[in-house]
């Protein structure tokens, strides 16, 4: 793990998505399939997460309709608007372990800011769902209002300057190990998070 100790930071950066709001993309396949009348294999055979409309709806590029347009052609299922929002904001499965008590003992020390890839429908729904947990952080850098996401060069760049911190001061935690990639890349110390104890594990380690 990446080395931190007490006084080595002046700012902690978290992306949201299985850091501090559990995901569970299964949930969506499920609820599609269903609306659908097929199998959840079926659909999660055809999807594809990474693809050109998936990063232009992060980027707050395309419309939500025309996001879920390329789902139903993709996916070759036929539902509505409205049954693909309800399978799209399903995936949020609660908060992380431990994350209830982390982040505002960690606020009390220092400033904490998100910095996420997501999409307007996501941040509307974890927006409202999580609004208490959420408060705990200055800011949030959301990819689809910012026009730029991880682990781009210029979204780091972007975010070490509206923190107006200097980026070797700010702890980030994400969960892709391209993302914690990138923003070393960009002078930032990033905590990869592979299990529900990293983020407490490196809390501690900074004396918090």
């Amino acid at each position: 793990m990446t080395s931190l100790s007490p006084g080595s930071a002046d700012a902690l950066l978290f992306d949201l998505g299985r850091v501090v709001l559990d995901i569970d993309f299964s949930k969506a396949i499920a609820c599609w399939a269903g609306h659908a009348g097929c199998k959840p294999e079926a659909v999660l055979a055809r999807y594809v997460r990474d693809s050109e409309a998936y990063r232009l709806h992060e980027l707050g590029k395309i419309s939500d309709e025309d996001y879920f347009q390329s789902l139903r052609s993709s996916l070759g299922i036929d539902i509505s608007d409205a049954q693909f929002l309800e399978g799209w904001n399903a995936i949020f499965a609660g908060e992380m372990p431990d994350v209830a008590e982390l982040l505002p003992r960690a606020a009390k020390q220092m400033p904490l800011y998100a910095f996420s890839n997501t999409n307007r429908p996501h941040v509307d729904h974890f927006s409202k769902e999580y609004a208490d947990l959420l408060g705990h952080f200055r800011e949030l850098y959301l990819s689809s209002s910012i026009g730029l996401r991880k682990p781009d060069a210029e979204a780091f760049d972007h975010v070490v300057a509206a923190i107006g911190v200097p980026a070797e001061r700010i702890v980030f935690f994400d969960d892709l190990a391209e993302n914690v990639e990138g923003a070393r890349a960009r002078g930032l110390t990033a905590v990869h998070v592979t299990s529900p104890g990293d983020v407490g594990n490196a809390l501690r380690a900074l004396g918090m």
